[in-house]
């Protein structure tokens, strides 16, 4: 019986203990303030911008090439014979002026033949001479017989006369000839220049037209430059865009472990646009580019910046800045995006090249966005050049 009780006990003991937990709960939620439902408001999305600067900006054309003289040729004799002096100047890389004597050839035989010639032409003017004479010792003769009829040329000699005045003639194009090749026996420069290939030894017997060196003038230089046709349309090339004076240019390279730098000007173009790249080979010229140490040598691989027209106004941005159909992304005081439809000069190195389109002191944005409309809400963060490169 006492047993009995107790589980009678402990259950209403238990249902007290829930019903108590039940009636406490419901009183600490009655005393809890109750939670407002909120809008939850999205961030706006962050853009990196630029401020945007005008101003007068003269367009820069880059290309690259490889120094080449503007004159090169063989070094060949006219005259045959046996080499009997070389300049030490005729040398591999040697250096000469014009008018130096760079070879000579044995001229003895050419000497004997002058004074052959010579002989001949004073026998030739001997006869020429007695000639004269005769014909006019046959005029008087004529003129006493027969004093008012003109002689006939036989009898004047005038055929006579006519043939050794010729005969003289020719042997003094035969001694002019003769002089002409002693004077081909001494082989001199034809301008201030250097030897880049040598091909004779002294005592060697040389030909005409046997190539003895190679020289190549120093008074100028040249670089091919690719471009593309349509860069063409922003610097001066004469015989192909203007008849006048070229645009003027700066060579760059690495001479000697210096980094140097020399004034140039555009000159021509080549004949030809080339068929395979579809590229115009633009000519630019370095006068006296052997004045300075180290010199702008032969063989230099350079970098040529040809100064083109000037833009008034105009702004170079980051390709990062610039969507398709040519539009950039500027933003308002207001944070308000706007879609703003620009001009491009041209694209080159530094980024793009703006004419027209932007204002003074306008942002504009230079990072990417996932989503963008025209007139949503950005937040601008202004980035200066360091930060953009």
């Amino acid at each position: 019986m006492t047993q009995k009780k107790n589980k009678i006990f402990q259950f209403i003991l238990a249902i007290a203990l829930i019903v108590a937990g039940i009636i406490g709960f419901k009183a600490m939620l009655a005393g809890k303030p109750s939670l407002e439902k909120t809008k939850q408001v999205a961030p706006l999305p962050i853009a990196r911008t630029m401020t945007v600067n005008t101003g007068p900006m003269q367009i820069t054309l880059t290309g690259h090439g490889t120094v080449r003289p503007v004159e090169e040729m063989q070094l060949v004799p006219q005259v045959s014979g046996k080499v009997v002096w070389i300049s030490p100047a005729l040398v591999n890389g040697g250096a000469f002026k014009n008018g130096d004597l760079l070879l000579s050839i044995d001229p003895a035989d050419y000497e004997i033949a002058v004074t052959l010639k010579e002989a001949s032409v004073k026998n030739a003017e001997s006869i020429f001479k007695l000639t004269i004479e005769e014909s006019e010792a046959s005029r008087q003769e004529w003129a006493q017989i027969n004093p008012d009829i003109e002689p006939p040329a036989l009898v004047a000699k005038t055929p006579q006369l006519a043939a050794v005045q010729a005969k003289l003639e020719a042997e003094k194009a035969n001694l002019k000839k003769a002089r002409l090749q002693l004077e081909r026996t001494k082989l001199r420069a034809p301008f201030n220049g250097r030897v880049s290939k040598e091909n004779v030894d002294m005592g060697q017997y040389v030909s005409p037209g046997q190539s003895l060196a190679t020289l190549y003038s120093i008074d100028a230089a040249e670089i091919v430059v690719p471009m593309e046709d349509r860069d063409l349309f922003w610097f001066q090339v004469p015989g192909f865009t203007e008849t006048s004076e070229g645009s003027e240019a700066e060579v760059r390279g690495q001479v000697a472990g210096q980094e140097l730098s020399w004034p140039g000007r555009v000159v021509r173009s080549e004949g030809e646009v080339n068929e395979r790249t579809r590229m115009v080979h633009v000519v630019v010229q370095v006068e006296k580019p052997y004045a300075k140490k180290p010199p702008l040598a032969v063989g230099v691989f350079v970098t040529v910046n040809i100064k083109g027209s000037f833009l008034e106004k105009a702004v170079i941005i980051p390709r990062s800045a610039l969507h398709p159909d040519n539009k950039v992304w500027v933003v308002d005081e207001k944070g308000s995006l706007e879609f703003r439809d620009v001009d491009i000069a041209r694209f080159s190195t530094r980024g793009i090249v703006i004419k027209g389109g932007l204002s003074d002191g306008e942002q504009i944005i230079v990072s990417p966005l996932k989503a963008v409309s025209d007139g949503m809400q950005v937040r601008p963060v202004l980035v200066t050049k360091e930060d953009r490169l």
